[in-house]
């Protein structure tokens, strides 16, 4: 007897499965002379196992579950090959969680032509709607026909460095490479590993320190 024909479409192949683990959910460390928000963001870092199974040493866009409360996000290179997250109050509230907690996770990445719109930042903002002449009109239009992820990498790089002179540079050679064409920045760190430039926040040792024991 022949062999039914499978029905399976080439575009049909199962998904990887969701990476899963537990962390702590940390708060942030506040500067010296900062006045502390109790109801300021938190963050947590994945295991290195979880971080190994993702594609990229760099930012990860993912969907998940945080304590079954469902969150998108973008996750951030912390500088040494691995990945933290950004808990905001609301998901954090929603997953009923709070500074010390174990938190079970569960996310994938997203699909590449589901990559989230990235936050502009205002003074990138500013001078793509200022620049001037034809120049200025080819890096607008070119900001606006590349990907998502193609505009994060912009952002990344403008961003990433630590003194401010700089970022005025990035921002000005952004333009211009727009301008003449290029689609994304080239030769840079996108995991921090190498130039140093990333690195998880700093958590705050005494956020939950007084919490009571739960082994």
């Amino acid at each position: 007897m022949a062999k039914k024909a499978s029905t399976k479409s080439a575009g049909s192949e199962a998904k990887a499965p969701p990476i899963r683990f537990t962390a702590t959910l940390k708060k942030p460390k506040v500067p010296d002379g900062d006045k502390p928000d109790p109801t300021s963001w938190s963050f947590l870092v994945l295991s290195q196992a979880a971080s190994a199974k993702l594609p990229s040493r760099g930012m990860v866009s993912v969907r998940g579950l945080l304590n079954h409360a469902s969150f998108e996000a973008t996750l951030q290179p912390d500088g040494g090959g691995g990945h933290w997250l950004k808990v905001e109050r609301k998901l954090r509230e929603a997953a009923g969680v709070t500074f010390g907690d174990t938190v079970s996770v569960e996310l994938a990445p997203v699909a590449p032509g589901e990559e989230p719109e990235p936050v502009l930042p205002p003074d990138l903002r500013r001078a793509l709607s200022s620049a001037p002449g034809p120049a200025g009109a080819e890096a607008r239009a070119a900001w606006k026909d590349i990907t998502p992820a193609a505009r994060r990498d912009w952002i990344q790089w403008i961003t990433s460095p630590k003194r401010a002179e700089t970022r005025v540079l990035r921002i000005e050679k952004a333009c211009d490479m727009l301008a003449g064409g290029k689609r994304r920045p080239c030769c840079f760190d996108r995991s921090g590993m190498y130039d140093k430039s990333l690195s998880c926040p700093v958590a705050d040792d005494d956020a939950g320190a007084a919490r009571p024991s739960r082994s």
